[in-house]
């Protein structure tokens, strides 16, 4: 049945340039009358040979999520998509919106989520477009998006009734056919493709054995619940916090020890006869494990995941690869060394691997804020590296915790941490890196809290697929003993600016392993506090948050 088009006038609003991953804003913000619509017109704009072509549409379940789905839904009719795949509920989770992608060779997808951002109706909310290697759009494309928002005046939508996305089945809006499918069901199947799901199933049946995954009440409820407890039968209860809601009950979905304190407390009490923790975030692409009183850093996670590939089965025959962002700790850098394969370091955001990953230069990616994946999807997975984990504590028959000291015992530790200062006024933040980039040239020789510095510079990145450069990615203080200070501005924000500071030391001596990490990284808390001048500048004494 053909509808009719219907051209609404509009006109641009400021500040709609993509971040990190995408386009975040407060849900207040994404309220105003054509602030959304024209920011998914600039999508849609920006294509070329979508017409007749599969779209996947979904999201975390935050706040403002369904009303969202249903506008883009009438406008990719307008747009001349012959199908929507869109999952029950408004559901997927960002990986497994990219499984979907690729699975079903769709031209593309629609994301909605603020990822690790807080929800409810004075939260954030966030779109992003996916292309049809179901990786996040490069810069190139989010350019375009942003420079189609600034010149916007109409956009295009059909009248039609909401669709319901409470069962799954088909229906149609005109002539393009709206699949309301099962959000979990092509990405378990996935998962099960890779793992040893019958040797974890055995784990998580021993007596001595007890996991919890917590969900933070976020997108990635349903599919733990549909993985873990059904698929490989753990014991009821064994997945927490599992039913997504609209704000994630109050609580913020971000998976490190601030905001997960509950798992972590519980892992450190003997009394809960746990032995194994993790978590995940907003829309199910970060992740956090947890062994018994001991904190796996994300770091530390995907140089462990790497150096125990042999024991998965989709990565046992070897990685022709691996790549971390530039502020991720050189941990992983070392196993790749003994591995005798390359190891890529990359600007931040997901995105910048996805070159690498489809032109077979890389296996597994990872990087310092809780993401790690691989070539199964163009997303970081936080489930994905769950069962990686489980995978490898069902071979190994150790504790998570002695799985990471015997790395260190092997590979030396990169002690790490990254301090982050939020919600500094944006004018404050834009002030420091500046003044900061403008000394860089007088640190290298110079001394700093009995440190030498060897070299500063801002990193830039030279793509080795595309040969596309990305500059000011970040300023690196390196010292002559190997040590890294990194400032740089977070992209995933909504409200002002966060300031983030990575810390970085190696001890090769085994017997200084144990020393507490902030303890071990003093004199560069110092340096970086000195060098940049985050106290002058921001007032701040402190970190809001140290991971």
């Amino acid at each position: 049945m053909t509808i009719k088009v219907i051209s609404v006038p509009s006109a641009p609003f400021s500040g709609q340039k993509p971040g990190t991953s995408g386009l975040r804003k407060k849900v207040t913000v994404f309220r105003q009358a054509r602030y959304l619509e024209n920011f998914v017109q600039a999508i849609f704009d920006t294509l070329s040979g979508h017409q007749g072509q599969t779209l996947v549409l979904g999201g975390d379940g935050r706040y403002y999520n369904d009303v969202a789905i249903q506008t883009i839904l009438r406008m990719a009719a307008a747009a001349g998509f012959s199908r929507v795949l869109v999952g029950r509920d408004g559901i997927l989770s960002t990986p497994a919106a990219s499984a979907v992608i690729r699975k079903w060779k769709a031209f593309g997808g629609i994301i909605l989520s603020a990822s690790h951002n807080a929800g409810g109706p004075d939260g954030d909310f966030g779109i992003k477009y996916n292309l049809g290697n179901g990786g996040p759009a490069n810069e190139g494309f989010t350019d375009a998006v942003y420079r189609r928002t600034q010149e916007i005046s109409v956009y295009h939508t059909v009248e039609s009734s909401d669709i319901d996305l409470s069962r799954i089945g088909q229906a149609a809006i005109g002539e393009m056919v709206v699949s309301v499918i099962d959000p979990v069901a092509d990405y378990a199947e996935l998962l099960e493709s890779l793992f040893d799901f019958d040797r974890i199933a055995r784990l998580l049946a021993r007596p001595d054995f007890r996991m919890r995954f917590d969900a933070m009440h976020a997108v990635t409820g349903p599919y733990a619940l549909a993985i873990l407890e059904g698929r490989l039968g753990a014991p009821a209860g064994t997945v927490v916090n599992g039913k997504p809601l609209p704000d994630f009950g109050g609580g913020h979905p971000d998976p490190n020890p601030v905001y997960a304190a509950d798992l972590v407390a519980a892992l450190a009490d003997p009394a809960s006869g746990l032995s194994f923790g993790a978590a995940s975030d907003g829309d199910g692409d970060r992740n956090m494990i947890v062994g018994r009183n001991f904190v796996v850093s994300p770091s530390d996670s995907l140089a462990v995941l790497v150096a125990n590939h042999a024991l998965i089965p989709a990565y046992a025959g070897g990685l022709a690869g691996v790549a971390r962002s530039m502020p991720t700790s050189c941990a992983v850098d070392r196993v790749a060394r003994d591995l005798g394969i390359a190891c890529y370091e990359t600007p931040t955001g997901w995105k910048y691997f996805g070159s690498l990953l489809d032109a077979g230069m890389a296996t597994l990616c990872g990087e310092e804020s809780a993401g790690t994946g691989s070539n199964h999807v163009r997303e970081k997975d936080g489930l994905w590296a769950v069962l990686y984990w489980l995978n490898i504590l069902a071979v190994r028959d150790i504790p998570a915790d002695a799985i990471v000291r015997d790395h260190w015992r092997r590979f030396g530790r990169n002690v790490y941490s990254r301090h982050d200062y939020e919600g500094i006024e944006t004018a404050q933040a834009d002030r420091l890196m500046d003044e900061l980039r403008a000394r860089l040239a007088q640190l290298p020789g110079s001394d700093c809290c009995g440190l030498r510095i060897a070299t500063a510079d801002d990193f830039a990145y030279t793509d080795p697929v595309d040969g596309s450069r990305s500059e000011r990615q970040g300023v690196r203080i390196l010292l002559d003993d190997g040590s890294r200070v990194v400032f740089r501005l977070s992209g995933t924000g909504t409200e002002g600016a966060t300031l983030r500071v990575y810390l970085e030391r190696f001890v090769a001596d085994p017997g200084r392993h144990e020393v507490p990490t902030q303890e071990a990284l003093a004199p560069l808390i110092d340096l970086a506090d000195l060098v940049a001048r985050i106290a002058a500048i921001t007032g701040r004494k402190a970190p809001d948050v140290i991971s």
